[in-house]
Protein backbone atom coordinates (compact mmCIF):
# COMPACT_ATOMS: atom_id res chain seq x y z
CA UNK A 1 0.00 0.00 0.00
CA UNK A 2 1.11 3.74 -0.99
CA UNK A 3 2.43 5.80 2.14
CA UNK A 4 -0.67 8.08 1.38
CA UNK A 5 -3.26 5.56 1.11
CA UNK A 6 -2.07 3.98 4.48
CA UNK A 7 -2.41 7.58 5.71
CA UNK A 8 -5.33 8.21 4.87
CA UNK A 9 -6.95 4.91 5.98
CA UNK A 10 -5.20 5.57 9.75
CA UNK A 11 -7.34 9.06 9.47
CA UNK A 12 -10.44 7.39 8.25
CA UNK A 13 -10.53 5.32 11.40
CA UNK A 14 -9.70 8.19 13.81
CA UNK A 15 -10.99 10.91 11.82
CA UNK A 16 -13.41 12.10 15.21
CA UNK A 17 -9.73 12.62 16.94
CA UNK A 18 -8.81 15.62 14.37
CA UNK A 19 -10.44 18.87 14.30
CA UNK A 20 -10.67 21.88 12.38
CA UNK A 21 -8.22 24.56 13.02
CA UNK A 22 -10.02 27.21 11.34
CA UNK A 23 -13.43 26.83 13.24
CA UNK A 24 -12.69 24.16 15.53
CA UNK A 25 -15.21 21.56 14.44
CA UNK A 26 -14.40 17.51 14.11
CA UNK A 27 -13.72 16.41 10.82
CA UNK A 28 -16.14 14.27 9.01
CA UNK A 29 -15.11 13.03 5.76
CA UNK A 30 -12.04 12.60 3.24
CA UNK A 31 -12.92 13.57 -0.28
CA UNK A 32 -10.11 11.90 -2.67
CA UNK A 33 -7.03 13.39 -0.91
CA UNK A 34 -8.60 16.11 1.81
CA UNK A 35 -9.72 16.07 4.85
CA UNK A 36 -12.89 17.94 5.56
CA UNK A 37 -15.17 19.85 8.39
CA UNK A 38 -18.49 20.39 8.37
CA UNK A 39 -17.99 24.14 7.32
CA UNK A 40 -15.34 22.77 3.96
CA UNK A 41 -12.22 23.80 5.07
CA UNK A 42 -10.03 21.19 4.26
CA UNK A 43 -6.23 20.35 4.49
CA UNK A 44 -4.77 17.85 1.61
CA UNK A 45 -2.57 14.73 2.61
CA UNK A 46 1.02 15.12 1.05
CA UNK A 47 2.53 12.23 -0.94
CA UNK A 48 3.75 10.21 2.18
CA UNK A 49 0.24 10.61 3.77
CA UNK A 50 1.25 12.95 6.28
CA UNK A 51 -1.10 16.19 7.15
CA UNK A 52 0.37 20.03 7.69
CA UNK A 53 -1.69 21.80 10.05
CA UNK A 54 0.13 24.99 10.76
CA UNK A 55 -1.40 28.04 9.74
CA UNK A 56 1.58 30.03 10.17
CA UNK A 57 5.20 29.83 9.96
CA UNK A 58 7.00 27.76 12.34
CA UNK A 59 11.06 27.75 12.11
CA UNK A 60 12.29 24.81 13.55
CA UNK A 61 16.32 24.41 15.13
CA UNK A 62 16.26 20.35 14.36
CA UNK A 63 17.32 20.33 10.60
CA UNK A 64 17.36 16.80 8.70
CA UNK A 65 21.36 15.88 9.43
CA UNK A 66 20.29 16.17 13.15
CA UNK A 67 16.70 14.25 13.09
CA UNK A 68 18.83 11.85 11.21
CA UNK A 69 21.69 11.59 13.75
CA UNK A 70 19.12 11.07 16.14
CA UNK A 71 17.48 8.51 14.61
CA UNK A 72 20.43 6.41 14.64
CA UNK A 73 21.71 7.03 18.20
CA UNK A 74 17.60 6.02 19.26
CA UNK A 75 17.48 2.82 17.23
CA UNK A 76 21.18 2.09 19.15
CA UNK A 77 18.67 1.52 22.24
CA UNK A 78 19.57 5.18 23.79
CA UNK A 79 15.95 6.01 25.08
CA UNK A 80 14.79 2.36 25.74
CA UNK A 81 14.45 2.58 29.58
CA UNK A 82 12.90 5.87 29.44
CA UNK A 83 10.09 4.18 26.66
CA UNK A 84 10.24 1.43 29.12
CA UNK A 85 9.03 3.34 32.47
CA UNK A 86 6.73 4.96 30.20
CA UNK A 87 5.23 1.86 29.28
CA UNK A 88 5.15 0.55 32.69
CA UNK A 89 3.03 3.52 33.44
CA UNK A 90 0.08 3.01 31.06
CA UNK A 91 -2.55 0.32 31.89
CA UNK A 92 -2.33 -2.71 29.42
CA UNK A 93 -5.88 -1.76 28.26
CA UNK A 94 -5.59 -0.01 24.34
CA UNK A 95 -4.49 3.32 24.65
CA UNK A 96 -5.13 6.38 22.65
CA UNK A 97 -1.16 7.64 22.49
CA UNK A 98 -0.33 11.22 21.76
CA UNK A 99 3.53 12.08 21.10
CA UNK A 100 4.36 15.43 21.79
CA UNK A 101 6.97 16.66 19.49
CA UNK A 102 7.45 13.24 18.10
CA UNK A 103 10.91 14.41 16.28
CA UNK A 104 12.25 11.21 13.91
CA UNK A 105 8.98 9.11 15.62
CA UNK A 106 11.40 6.01 17.48
CA UNK A 107 10.17 7.02 20.88
CA UNK A 108 6.29 6.99 19.73
CA UNK A 109 7.26 3.61 17.78
CA UNK A 110 9.00 1.58 20.46
CA UNK A 111 6.33 2.59 22.78
CA UNK A 112 3.67 0.84 20.59
CA UNK A 113 5.72 -1.80 20.11
CA UNK A 114 6.57 -2.03 23.87
CA UNK A 115 2.90 -1.59 24.93
CA UNK A 116 1.72 -4.81 22.34
CA UNK A 117 -1.75 -3.86 22.37
CA UNK A 118 -3.07 -4.50 19.03
CA UNK A 119 -6.47 -1.77 19.29
CA UNK A 120 -3.59 0.88 20.48
CA UNK A 121 -3.90 4.47 18.44
CA UNK A 122 -0.75 6.20 17.75
CA UNK A 123 -0.02 9.78 16.93
CA UNK A 124 3.01 11.70 16.96
CA UNK A 125 3.46 15.41 15.67
CA UNK A 126 6.38 18.01 15.52
CA UNK A 127 6.54 21.14 13.57
CA UNK A 128 9.29 20.07 11.59
CA UNK A 129 8.57 18.35 8.23
CA UNK A 130 12.07 17.02 8.25
CA UNK A 131 11.07 15.17 11.20
CA UNK A 132 8.10 13.82 10.02
CA UNK A 133 9.28 12.55 7.08
CA UNK A 134 11.43 10.65 8.51
CA UNK A 135 9.35 9.37 10.96
CA UNK A 136 7.11 8.00 8.15
CA UNK A 137 9.99 5.88 6.73
CA UNK A 138 9.56 3.95 10.62
CA UNK A 139 7.35 0.49 10.34
CA UNK A 140 5.46 0.89 12.74
CA UNK A 141 1.10 1.63 12.83
CA UNK A 142 1.95 5.12 14.73
CA UNK A 143 0.63 8.19 12.48
CA UNK A 144 2.90 11.75 12.68
CA UNK A 145 1.67 14.86 11.19
CA UNK A 146 2.92 18.44 11.48
CA UNK A 147 1.31 20.74 14.04
CA UNK A 148 2.30 23.19 16.45
CA UNK A 149 1.33 21.87 20.61
CA UNK A 150 0.49 25.58 21.12
CA UNK A 151 -2.75 24.77 18.53
CA UNK A 152 -3.37 21.10 18.43
CA UNK A 153 -5.51 19.59 16.01
CA UNK A 154 -7.29 17.15 17.55
CA UNK A 155 -10.87 17.16 19.39
CA UNK A 156 -11.69 17.32 23.16
CA UNK A 157 -10.65 13.88 25.32
CA UNK A 158 -9.44 12.37 22.22
CA UNK A 159 -6.31 10.43 24.09
CA UNK A 160 -5.90 8.06 26.98
CA UNK A 161 -2.14 9.13 27.16
CA UNK A 162 0.23 12.03 26.31
CA UNK A 163 3.90 11.66 26.19
CA UNK A 164 6.15 14.39 25.90
CA UNK A 165 9.93 13.51 25.97
CA UNK A 166 11.94 16.70 25.93
CA UNK A 167 9.26 19.28 24.22
CA UNK A 168 8.21 22.39 25.90
CA UNK A 169 4.14 22.16 26.79
CA UNK A 170 1.05 23.72 26.68
CA UNK A 171 -0.86 22.49 29.19
CA UNK A 172 -3.74 24.04 28.43
CA UNK A 173 -3.83 22.54 25.21
CA UNK A 174 -2.94 19.32 26.72
CA UNK A 175 -5.31 18.72 29.41
CA UNK A 176 -8.06 19.47 26.81
CA UNK A 177 -7.58 17.09 24.37
CA UNK A 178 -6.42 14.73 27.52
CA UNK A 179 -9.72 12.41 28.17
CA UNK A 180 -10.53 12.22 31.93
CA UNK A 181 -8.57 9.80 33.88
CA UNK A 182 -6.07 9.88 31.40
CA UNK A 183 -1.88 10.57 31.87
CA UNK A 184 0.41 13.45 31.07
CA UNK A 185 3.85 11.45 30.72
CA UNK A 186 6.54 14.32 30.58
CA UNK A 187 10.39 13.91 30.82
CA UNK A 188 12.42 16.05 31.75
CA UNK A 189 16.01 16.52 31.89
CA UNK A 190 17.90 16.18 35.49
CA UNK A 191 21.03 17.93 36.32
CA UNK A 192 23.16 15.01 35.25
CA UNK A 193 21.84 14.59 31.53
CA UNK A 194 24.79 13.97 29.15
CA UNK A 195 26.95 15.61 31.96
CA UNK A 196 30.30 14.14 30.31
CA UNK A 197 29.47 15.66 26.91
CA UNK A 198 28.76 19.06 28.86
CA UNK A 199 31.87 18.86 30.66
CA UNK A 200 33.37 18.09 27.72
CA UNK A 201 32.42 20.74 24.90
CA UNK A 202 32.22 23.88 28.19
CA UNK A 203 34.19 25.08 30.65
CA UNK A 204 33.46 25.58 33.99
CA UNK A 205 33.11 29.08 33.48
CA UNK A 206 30.58 28.58 30.77
CA UNK A 207 26.63 28.71 31.39
CA UNK A 208 25.69 25.43 29.17
CA UNK A 209 28.81 23.43 31.87
CA UNK A 210 25.90 23.13 34.63
CA UNK A 211 21.77 22.40 34.17
CA UNK A 212 19.30 23.12 36.18
CA UNK A 213 15.95 21.82 36.05
CA UNK A 214 14.37 23.51 38.96
CA UNK A 215 12.03 25.94 36.46
CA UNK A 216 10.19 23.16 34.81
CA UNK A 217 10.10 20.94 37.97
CA UNK A 218 8.07 23.69 39.60
CA UNK A 219 5.94 24.78 37.19
CA UNK A 220 4.28 21.27 36.73
CA UNK A 221 4.54 21.19 40.48
CA UNK A 222 2.01 24.76 39.91
CA UNK A 223 -0.03 22.86 37.54
CA UNK A 224 -0.36 19.93 39.22
CA UNK A 225 0.46 19.32 42.89
CA UNK A 226 0.13 15.62 42.72
CA UNK A 227 1.92 14.77 40.37
CA UNK A 228 4.65 11.90 40.72
CA UNK A 229 7.70 12.38 39.86
CA UNK A 230 10.33 9.11 39.11
CA UNK A 231 14.02 9.61 38.39
CA UNK A 232 15.37 7.64 35.47
CA UNK A 233 19.17 6.88 35.38
CA UNK A 234 21.73 4.68 33.69
CA UNK A 235 24.39 5.03 31.48
CA UNK A 236 25.00 3.86 27.72
CA UNK A 237 28.29 2.57 26.15
CA UNK A 238 28.85 4.69 23.44
CA UNK A 239 30.60 0.90 21.11
CA UNK A 240 27.96 0.87 19.04
CA UNK A 241 26.79 4.84 18.74
CA UNK A 242 28.58 7.10 16.61
CA UNK A 243 30.32 9.81 19.20
CA UNK A 244 29.68 12.25 15.77
CA UNK A 245 26.02 11.53 15.97
CA UNK A 246 25.94 11.80 19.85
CA UNK A 247 27.35 15.21 19.15
CA UNK A 248 24.90 16.51 16.67
CA UNK A 249 21.67 14.59 18.05
CA UNK A 250 21.85 17.35 20.90
CA UNK A 251 21.12 21.28 21.07
CA UNK A 252 24.02 20.91 23.39
CA UNK A 253 26.44 21.31 19.95
CA UNK A 254 24.89 24.90 19.53
CA UNK A 255 26.95 26.88 22.11
CA UNK A 256 30.07 25.62 21.04
CA UNK A 257 32.44 27.38 19.41
CA UNK A 258 34.48 25.37 15.99
CA UNK A 259 37.55 24.87 18.59
CA UNK A 260 35.72 23.25 21.02
CA UNK A 261 33.77 20.53 18.55
CA UNK A 262 37.01 20.02 17.27
CA UNK A 263 38.44 19.19 20.80
CA UNK A 264 35.55 17.23 21.47
CA UNK A 265 35.69 15.34 18.37
CA UNK A 266 39.37 14.31 19.00
CA UNK A 267 38.77 13.56 22.63
CA UNK A 268 35.34 11.51 22.47
CA UNK A 269 34.07 9.80 24.73
CA UNK A 270 33.50 5.56 25.54
CA UNK A 271 30.12 5.98 27.94
CA UNK A 272 27.81 8.89 28.34
CA UNK A 273 24.98 8.97 31.47
CA UNK A 274 21.37 9.30 30.87
CA UNK A 275 19.05 11.22 33.74
CA UNK A 276 15.83 12.44 33.41
CA UNK A 277 12.71 12.62 35.61
CA UNK A 278 9.46 10.92 34.85
CA UNK A 279 6.74 13.33 35.71
CA UNK A 280 3.24 12.09 35.69
CA UNK A 281 -0.10 13.39 36.11
CA UNK A 282 -3.60 11.72 35.85
CA UNK A 283 -6.61 13.61 35.00
CA UNK A 284 -9.06 13.89 37.32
Amino acid sequence: MKKIDRGIQFVQANIDRFRCLVCNQAYVTIDGHSLCCPNGHQVDFSKKGTLYFLTHQVASEYDANMLAARRRVLQAGFFGPIVQAINAALPKTAQRILDIGSGEGTPLADLLTMHANSEDVGIGFDISKDGVNLATQLTTTAYYCVADLAQLPFTDGAFTAIMDVFSPSAYQEFERVLAPGGQLLKIVPNPEYLVELRHLLFKPTDRQYQYDNQRVLDLFAQHYPTAKRQRIQYQVALDNIDFNDLLVMTPLHWGADAEQLATAKRQGLTKITVDVSLLTMQKG
